[in-house]
């Protein structure tokens, strides 16, 4: 079974690509109903996780070889892999709670797989702050499901009935708590680093760039993003700052490249509450789509960095072939030109204004930067001398490395401003960066987020290899995921 764990996210992957928006998929009936649909969002964050877990799953295969335990292994890997990616499609409250807690609790797993006194502490800790996340959000599902006059227990209608709801402050609060764990915000970010450094190297890669991600569609499918909510937005984009500098100031002084990376991603998914923070408080819907693009980026390139910390061990004197590459992933995090961060940073940039969290958000893409130079270093400095490659490490990481730089082009065509976004076009262009490895390239049909009024458009392939032509689409004409 471990020989396959690269399989297994393959049809998550067709369905991000091919799966029209507005599908719903409802198994069984009642009293166990589970809804099932994609929205633009949604299927963008499953595509790049899909993609993650495949190349981390070929990664784990050559990792496991000659390990006892790797069937156990292999069955935590697909209850992760199944929670990680059904929570982008749960379209209900009952099926987003179950596909998150099977996520959150899965991924225990992995990290107390090498069986250490310290990756069982890791553990520890790990999963008791999942629990008391899953707590928070269960009482806010109950406070958003009571506001609910028709009884539905769709997302789109608990969101919709929130703003109004005699029970707002305190589902919103325990949202916020709930997601905030999960993404790691500052001081609830204290599992973060024990568990990346603890896990399997493939192990950490998918965490880190898939796993996390729970918490990020969670706080874009529940937050009323187009409603302004000034309270809750400045509580969620001061959370967000405070981590976005911690991460940098703490992570800088670790010596693990790994313990460096999950400090990396306190402060990367701290910068991403404060957009959405922000996108609360002007009561803009369309940052749904800006902060999706910064998360996909954030998947693949996160996990690329992870996978070349093992590919580091067996590099031997072809060390600066692994560092050449890691070094265009790792500075791209800090917003370097002409990388898909630039982009990140740019889908955002709209949200979080030219004022002082604009200006602090600029401050901390710096500190990004000064932040995965150190790590850079790091993995250099802890890098064996003298090592025989291994070519099950080395491909996946490649293949996780290029489609990090290729997918944010493709996805993003330049578009003048942070206010612009290639919105219906995303998922095709997606679909064009796979044909490119494969030969072909087909066209995609795929719906803008927009809820039931929403138009359809076009998709952006056309003719053979390499011919996507995307277009640009504003931000503005996005509606809230849900």
């Amino acid at each position: 079974m471990p020989r396959l764990l690269a399989l297994a996210p393959v049809p998550s992957l067709a369905a991000a690509l091919l799966v029209p928006e507005g599908v719903r998929l409802v198994l069984p009936e009642p009293p166990f109903r589970m809804t099932l649909a994609l929205d633009l969002p949604g299927a963008m964050l499953l595509g790049a996780a899909a993609l993650l877990w495949i190349f981390a799953g070929a990664y784990a295969s050559a990792y496991l070889r000659g390990d006892p335990n790797a069937g156990r292994f292999a069955e935590w890997w697909l209850l992760t892999l199944a929670g990680s990616l059904g929570v982008f499609m749960a379209a209900d409250l009952v099926t987003f709670y179950l596909t998150y807690s099977v996520v959150s609790l899965a991924a225990w797993g992995l990290i107390v797989h090498d069986g250490t006194a310290a990756s069982r502490r890791a553990g520890i800790i790990y999963v008791a702050l999942a629990v008391v996340g899953e707590a928070f959000l269960l009482m806010a599902f109950v406070f958003m499901a009571t506001a609910i006059s028709d009884g539905s227990l769709l997302i789109r209608d608990a969101v919709a009935a929130l703003p109004t709801s005699p029970w707002r402050g305190a589902a919103m609060t325990l949202l916020i708590l709930g997601f905030g764990l999960k993404i790691g915000l500052v001081p609830g970010h204290v599992w973060m680093p024990l568990a990346y450094t603890a896990a399997p190297i493939p192990a950490a890669a998918a965490l880190s760039g898939a796993a996390v991600k729970a918490g990020v569609i969670g706080l874009i499918r529940f937050l009323p993003l187009g409603v302004a909510m000034p309270q809750w937005s400045e509580a969620l984009a001061a959370a967000g700052l405070l981590s976005a500098f911690y991460g940098v100031a703490v992570g800088i002084t670790q010596k693990d490249p790994k313990t460096v990376l999950a400090y990396s991603s306190v402060s990367q998914m701290g910068l991403l509450a404060a957009a959405l923070g922000m996108g609360l408080a002007a009561g803009h819907a369309g940052i749904t789509l800006g902060a999706s693009f910064s998360a996909v980026h954030h998947v693949l390139v996160k996990g690329g960095l992870f996978l070349a910390v093992g590919v580091t061990i067996s590099a031997g004197a072809g060390l600066w072939r692994v560092l050449i590459p890691a070094a265009v992933l790792a500075l791209g995090l800090g917003g370097l030109p002409l990388t898909g961060g630039a982009l990140a940073k740019l889908a955002v940039k709209a949200q979080l204004g030219t004022g002082l969290v604009g200006t602090l958000a600029t401050i901390s893409a710096a500190g990004s930067t000064l932040l995965m130079f150190h790590f850079l270093c790091r993995l250099a400095q802890t890098a064996p001398r003298a090592s025989a490659a291994t070519p099950g490490y080395t491909w996946p990481w490649l293949i996780m490395a290029v489609m990090a730089v290729a997918i944010p082009w493709t996805m993003f065509p330049a578009a003048g401003s942070g206010s612009s976004f290639p919105g219906p076009h995303a998922r095709s262009t997606l679909g064009c960066v796979l044909a490119g490895i494969d030969g072909r390239c087909a066209g995609a049909r795929v719906a803008a987020v927009g809820g039931p009024s929403a138009a359809r458009a076009g998709g952006g392939c056309h003719g053979g290899r390499g011919s996507c032509n995307p277009c640009s689409f504003s931000l503005g004409r996005g509606d809230r995921a849900g």
